[in-house]
């Protein structure tokens, strides 16, 4: 029997601009593993510091026996242009998910699965978990595993070329190379869309 493993790695810290005044980083989330807990077996998404920790307060109200790990501290020192400040936060934050990942109590929780493989917003992942979106957790994580594919309605009506590409990435057998073939630069897309 093959061991059951999933490789997450938070990378790439990038700085963000939310407005004139305001900027974030955040940090790709790269999953790699053949659980089958997990929808995608490859996945790569950006989160931000913030969003961590609504998760973290998620799972904590769900599982409330389980001591979770705790996330890097929030200090007011942090300071974005300092390399060391952002890679010790990166290294925090990759250490709290390898901990979460390895609870399977935690695994069965939606939240984290929409938080990993797809970019909704913590707004968005409640109301799936909670059944008020028309698309269930399983199709936010089959449609928006990579990077920039938010909910847009707009989606619903540009199907077409997409849904080509959609279902022959969902139909395979998960033992092929093709699973590994999502592209895990993290670019939109794979290629194959510019067909």
């Amino acid at each position: 029997h093959l061991q059951e493993f999933v490789t997450v790695l938070v990378r790439d810290p990038r700085t963000q601009k939310e407005d004139s005044w305001h900027s974030y980083i955040d940090y790709e989330i790269f999953i790699h593993t053949n659980s089958m807990c997990f929808t995608r077996k490859t996945s790569c998404v950006r989160r931000r510091f913030r969003e961590f920790v609504w998760l973290r307060q998620r799972l904590q109200s769900n599982a409330v026996l389980i001591q979770l790990p705790e996330l890097p501290s929030k200090t007011p020192f942090f300071n974005m242009n300092n390399p060391h400040h952002v890679d010790h936060r990166r290294q925090g934050l990759q250490e709290f998910l390898e901990k979460i990942l390895q609870d399977a109590l935690l695994l069965s929780d939606s939240r984290l699965h929409l938080f990993l493989q797809t970019q909704l917003s913590p707004e968005d992942m409640e109301a799936c978990v909670s059944g008020q979106t028309k698309y269930s957790v399983a199709d936010a994580i089959h449609k928006f595993a990579s990077l920039n594919r938010r909910f847009p309605i707009e989606d619903e009506e540009r199907k077409g070329k997409n849904d080509a590409y959609l279902d022959s990435e969902s139909s395979s057998s998960g033992l092929g190379p093709s699973d590994d073939s999502i592209s895990c630069g993290c670019k939109a897309s794979p290629a194959s869309e510019e067909s």
